[in-house]
């Protein structure tokens, strides 16, 4: 099998004449996802074989376009735009574009994505809503496994920006090319990822901050509301504006990232090798499941998400009028 730099182009594929979006797939992240194809004047053709899901659908997409309604005051008038298929091919005629999001099983990815590979027009590209599985594993029964790739949102995906394109060994460049100019015109924040790891990007960065946080708690260093205070009212502030290379090198002065390197990477070494390599037993678990509980301090998780999704958009709203 071809490594990913010695890949063949193939293409063209459909980018900016997508209008029709196949959403496979309809739980909790395919309807986040409808909702926001909905809300930017895309057409949305769903299918999910669970019963009761068409219902399910709706009522995820309800809420999810009353969010988007906050920033983009047309959103909540998008759902006339949604239908439901009860087969899967019908929901894939006449798309442009196809959004898998099926519950992260393996082969049952492998089979739903060669079934859409089957019918979906040649020049349609086909994104799996996958955190776990690496486009290469999913893309081996398809016939045309050159237009399947990963397109990885970030939860909650209706109003998390972020999508990660990731190339199989098979996917075409021009496939994430045409996925990366798709995305970045909704709005979007597509990166694209050019050699393939367990989590990708962003989940590799949150799983080592968070192998660092149970450390802190399994250590006695501090509790679990500190350790997320800690986050909250520090870098996490930071974070929203600026990724950990930019602000290191605002972190040097004006000396930049050579500066910090130079005077504090020394440093920087020494707190990597201090950090710990917690273990998820039963006594590591017990504590952040009693910590959590004391910081949620009687909240229940839609109130908690609820409280969670407020504030996104407040940061959102902000963000975008200072850009």
């Amino acid at each position: 099998m071809k490594g990913i730099s010695e890949m063949v182009e193939a293409g063209p594929f459909r980018s900016k004449t997508i209008e029709t979006v196949a959403v496979v797939g309809s739980g909790l992240i395919g309807g986040a996802w409808a909702a926001y194809f909905l809300s930017r004047g895309l057409r949305v053709r769903a299918h999910d074989p669970q019963p009761g899901a068409e219902s399910r659908l709706r009522k995820t997409v309800d809420d999810a376009l009353h969010d988007l309604s906050q920033l983009n005051p047309v959103a909540s008038a998008c759902a006339d735009n949604l239908l439901f298929f009860g087969q899967l091919e019908d929901a894939l005629n006449g798309c442009d574009y196809v959004q898998e999001n099926a519950p992260e099983k393996q082969v049952l990815k492998q089979d739903l994505l060669a079934a859409i590979d089957a019918i979906a027009a040649p020049d349609v590209v086909i994104g799996s809503s996958t955190s776990s599985f690496m486009a290469s594993e999913l893309q081996l029964r398809c016939r045309h496994p050159e237009r399947v790739l990963v397109a990885h949102p970030f939860n909650p995906p209706h109003l998390v920006p972020l999508v990660e394109l990731v190339r199989g060994t098979a996917t075409a460049r021009a496939a994430q090319d045409a996925a990366y100019a798709f995305m970045e015109r909704i709005g979007k924040v597509p990166i694209k990822v050019t050699r393939e790891a367990p989590g990708h990007v962003a989940n590799r960065m949150t799983a080592a901050l968070w192998r660092e946080a149970v450390n802190i708690v399994a250590e006695g260093i501090a509790s679990v509301a500190d350790v997320d205070r800690a986050i909250r009212s520090g870098p996490g502030l930071r974070w929203a504006i600026d990724g950990p290379h930019m602000l290191y090198h605002l972190g040097g002065g004006e000396g930049g990232m050579a500066a910090y390197l130079k005077h504090l990477g020394p440093a920087q070494e020494a707190r990597w090798a201090s950090l710990g390599k917690p273990k998820l037993d039963a006594e590591t678990c017990a504590a952040l499941v009693s910590g959590v509980e004391e910081e949620a301090a009687g909240q229940s998780i839609e109130e908690l998400a609820a409280r969670r999704d407020k504030l996104l958009i407040a940061l959102l709203r902000t963000l975008e009028g200072t850009a």
